[in-house]
């Protein structure tokens, strides 16, 4: 066999194949014959994978690999397909024989060997954290073969053996034992982490540096130890006292995992060294009473005055338990920096507060001029089976890193309890952690053990410094455990009984950090003793002070950004004037209609732009977009902040805003509201992801800070809203009378029927208005250009402050019939009942009400028919309900007058059983009252344009059809 016959021409060129291109541009020398093979772990899993098939099948690998292995006698060496699954033992084979083979010199022993064990560090900083002993019941897991150094063909002679370490934190050289020992203490101890899934290099050292450096650990001083056991003994006694003074309540007990007061503590403590100022917090309800207490500052007085329940008459028909409540304070932190904490009210759906509580912390930021989002930041503190389970946590990560909702970087905190409920984590998620959702993002993630305090204070400072350095996110997952049942009253053994066996038997994480302490003469076991009594002491002063008869609760007043703004009921709303001038219309119209020198719209995008100038001129009619855009900017140019999003609101769903303008050679985008504007930066209007509860949880908790502007948010199509039920049931609709939490947030929801099938047809109007109740919320469908544009600066400029849903058309955007000349604009004002100005009232013997497009319908099948007899009043705001307007329009028409309310909608649904309910069969106690609808149905319309078409034709006839 010849020198050149014996090696296959493709094989690479430690093979003497085509030569290999090194990284320095350089090609190696190539080999002239089998006598250069130069072995390496670069090549030798290709020549393995040769030698595999040879095996398995001589014939399946080419003339030239087979003459190859027949001359290395490959059959007589005892090799098999299933031992070459076993690593480095066909290595043997391309060494052994010297005829065939001569080993380059740059790929030694000692180079084999060096390979291998970086292969093992690396295996470690992928996969050290299944073995760590993050557990702390702890409970078996499962070791991974690449974490022994077996794997890698090291026997117990290599352990003794040095190598070069000098690209691992630590001395530069190291023998084998000496950095297995390293790697354990480092990846495998109280710490697991999870970062080698993300992408930049730069990142991914930066954490191997901080970690490797210090093997894992935080060298405390004895007063950072003593200010942890101090923390410690905060969380364990307010559990144990509120256990004992009100047995058998519920306060959903941080028992267990008390060490997220020490965690917390710490956040703050590194969040004022590093320049921070304002915390904002959401969490759900387990260990909040514990938080509130010990770092938020809540006097326990006031929690025991929860407890006691003493005060029903100022909780009745309102209100909310006691560990769903929020707060507020302010905190001055050891370096002398003041840190402005605070924590959201959260209802009982767990993870719905995320969103929520970064939207606040936005409009914080955006007040106060922290576009760089480097002053302030949020934690959010979760539960593992939510983290796991809930969407809404996938929504809130993916808002993370996007242009409209970055806050520069979220600490996530899972307190993890490893049961959710009485469920355990085989039944409640397919991953291996509840965290594993985050890796979505490029972020790393901690797991750490509860019970070792030490290794919680090197974490919050490592995640700390990363979020402050990347702006990123950043996952603390603390594994603990639940001493007690879901609540006080629940007997958790029911369900895991071998668990809390093992919970049953282990004392508190202050006790066993006062030992550890002990032991290393740090504290002494009396002084230990003494921070528990003093703080029990403080506790017991606390319930008596909470006990005396002239105890005053005093509750948040709602001052600083709200100072001046109110709820309550209608009847004390104000009415501010919202016409504009023709001069600034014109301006405005003008500017923002203008693209600047340069910039190339779309052809038709010309076109819109044209009309626009001509409204400002008044030579055209303000249609919805131009009215819309008429209400921005005359706001924003008065210095009212604009912050607007949903899905596709830029060009808006039906093309009809075109309030960012793409250029048509380069794409780049123009915003005229921004030229108009009082500051650029008042401006903000930002396509959201395909989101729903996550971007408008994002904006109502936007509108918690900021009373004084416009937020909006819009649904694609109106039956979007329905995925986002939970904020609007527990947040928007709710949150003045549990929490005298006030929004002036506007809900943009496209609606009416028009043939385009069941889920594009209908916003739910009937649910929101079931949920009117206290004047709580606004519902409106208004009917005209300018109606709209007087309807969003009342909004804006009220003191009287509601959540406003409105049904927005779809098919009137561009319709003439609803279009409005630029002195309505000027002069007129939002109208919540629209009367009749077309028909004599004398001659008029019915009488129709109806709200939205269908009105337009109605007027034209009049109009056909040629009925001056009917009247048609349109009903503009739905809730609160203007009884004393429409009374007003009906005193125009004789009480013999037929009336009757006409939906599109079926009759469960729509506005018809919301006004029967209200009203029952006497409209106001007067008049005769009937309503003609679609037949009931589950669905609120037809997949059937024809059928549409029929059906709407059916409403048509009965609203005209003669006594």
């Amino acid at each position: 066999m010849s020198n050149t016959a014996s090696l296959p021409s493709a094989a690479p060129s430690f093979l003497g194949g085509a030569p290999e291109v090194h990284p320095n541009g350089h090609s190696p020398a190539p080999a002239s014959s089998p006598a250069r093979l130069e072995l390496g772990t670069q090549n030798l899993e290709f020549a393995e994978s040769q030698l595999e098939s040879y095996l398995r099948d001589r014939n399946s690998v080419s003339p030239d690999w087979r003459d190859y292995f027949d001359e290395l006698k490959v059959v007589d060496s005892g090799l098999t397909p299933e031992s070459m699954q076993v690593p480095f033992q066909a290595e043997s084979i391309f060494r052994r024989s010297s005829s065939a083979v001569r080993v380059d010199p740059a790929t030694s022993d000692a180079v084999i060997l060096q390979e291998r064990l970086e292969q093992l560090i690396r295996s470690y900083r992928v996969r050290g954290h299944i073995i760590a002993k993050i557990d702390p019941l702890n409970a078996e897991r499962p070791r991974p073969a690449e974490l022994d150094p077996a794997f890698y063909g090291f026997t117990e002679e290599h352990m003794s053996r040095s190598f070069s370490t000098q690209w691992s934190g630590g001395p530069d050289v190291r023998t084998l034992r000496e950095m297995v020992t390293w790697l354990q203490t480092t990846y495998c101890r109280s710490i697991g982490v999870q970062f080698m899934h993300i992408d930049s290099l730069q990142v991914r050292q930066w954490l191997q540096d901080r970690m490797e450096r210090t093997a894992n650990r935080l060298k405390l001083s004895r007063s950072e130890q003593v200010r942890i056991l101090e923390r410690l003994s905060e969380a364990v006694v307010f559990e144990e006292f509120v256990q004992k003074k009100y047995v058998g309540a519920k306060s959903f007990s941080l028992e267990g995992a008390e060490s997220l007061i020490p965690l917390l503590d710490m956040a703050i403590e590194r969040a004022g060294s590093q320049g921070i100022d304002l915390v904002v917090m959401g969490m759900a309800h387990r260990g909040r009473l514990n938080v509130l207490a010990n770092i938020m500052g809540k006097s326990a007085s006031k929690i025991f005055r929860e407890f006691d329940d003493v005060d029903p008459q100022l909780k009745m028909g309102r209100g909310d338990v006691k560990y769903h409540l929020g707060y507020s304070s302010d905190r001055m932190t050891s370096s002398g920096q003041n840190v402005h904490l605070t924590l959201c009210f959260n209802p009982s759906h767990l993870e719905f507060v995320n969103p929520v509580a970064l939207g606040r912390l936005r409009a914080k930021q955006d007040r106060n001029g922290d576009r760089e989002r480097k002053k302030s930041f949020c934690i959010l503190i979760h539960g593992d089976a939510a983290f796991a389970g809930e969407g809404v946590v996938q929504e809130s990560l993916n808002l993370s890193e996007l242009p409209g909702y970055q806050t520069g970087g979220t600490l996530h905190i899972i307190v993890n309890n490893q049961i959710g409920f009485t469920t355990s984590p085989a039944e409640s998620r397919s991953c291996t952690y509840a965290t594993d959702v985050a890796r979505m993002l490029q972020i790393p993630i901690f797991h750490v053990n509860g019970e070792d305090p030490e290794a919680v204070a090197h974490v919050v400072q490592l995640a700390m410094d990363f979020r402050q350095k990347f702006q990123r996110d950043v996952i603390i997952d603390m594994y603990c455990f639940r001493r007690r049942g879901h609540n006080e009253a629940d007997e958790p053994a029911f369900t895991q009984p071998t668990m809390y066996q093992v919970i049953r038997a282990r004392q508190t994480v202050f006790n066993s950090f006062l030992e550890s302490l002990v032991s290393l003469r740090e504290v002494t076991r009396e002084e230990g003793l003494e921070i528990v009594a003093k703080r029990a002491q403080a506790l017991e002063a606390e319930l008596q002070e909470a006990r005396k008869e002239g105890f005053k609760y005093l509750e948040d007043t709602g001052g600083g950004m709200w100072k001046g703004y109110f709820g309550g009921t209608v009847k004390h709303a104000d009415s501010p004037p919202t016409g504009v001038s023709r001069e600034v219309l014109k301006k405005v119209m003008l500017t923002m209609s203008t693209p600047p020198a340069g910039f190339t719209p779309h052809p038709k995008v010309e076109a819109v732009l044209k009309t626009r100038r001509d409204m400002g001129n008044g030579d055209a009619l303000f249609d919805w977009g131009g009215a819309e855009m008429a209400a921005f900017g005359t706001l924003v140019a008065e210095g009212t902040r604009l912050r607007f999003s949903g899905q596709d609101v830029r060009r808006g769903t039906f093309s009809h805003r075109h309030a960012g303008l793409h250029d048509n050679r380069d794409g780049h985008v123009w915003i005229g509201l921004q030229d108009i504007a009082a500051r650029p930066d008042i401006v903000d209007i930002y396509n959201s992801p395909l989101s729903e509860v996550g971007v408008l949880g994002f904006e109502y908790g936007y509108s918690l800070d900021c009373p004084d502007g416009l937020v909006i948010w819009e649904a694609q199509f109106g039956d979007f809203v329905n995925v986002a039920q939970v904020i609007i049931d527990q947040f928007i609709a709710s949150a003045e009378d549990k929490w005298k939490r006030l929004s002036g947030l506007v809900m943009l929801l496209p609606h009416g029927m028009e043939g385009a099938g069941p889920e594009h047809s209908s916003a739910r109007l009937e649910r929101f208005l079931a949920m009117g109740a206290e004047d709580n919320i606004q519902v409106t469908n208004p009917t005209t250009a300018s109606q709209y544009f007087h309807l969003l600066r009342r909004q804006t400029l009220r003191w009287w402050k509601k959540p406003l849903v409105v049904m927005t058309p779809k098919s009137l955007l561009r319709s003439k019939d609803a279009s409005s000349p630029i002195n309505e604009l000027v002069d007129g004002t939002f109208h919540e009942v629209l009367g009749d100005t077309t028909v004599n009232p004398e001659k008029v013997t019915r009488v129709l009400l109806t709200s939205g497009k269908l009105y337009y319908e109605l007027a034209a099948q009049r109009d056909s028919l040629k009925r001056d007899d009917v009247a048609i009043i349109r009903i503009e705001q739905l809730y609160p309900f203007p009884a004393q307007q429409l009374e007003a329009e009906l005193g125009r028409y004789s009480e013999k007058a037929s009336l009757f309310w006409v939906q599109e909608e079926p009759r469960n649904m729509g506005a018809w059983g919301f006004l029967r309910t209200r009203f029952g069969e006497r409209l106001l106690d007067r008049y005769p009252f009937r309503g003609i609808t679609r037949p009931e149905g589950a669905s609120p319309a037809t997949g059937s344009a024809t059928s549409h078409k029929i059906e709407q034709q059916n409403i048509l006839k009965q609203a005209f059809e003669l006594e």
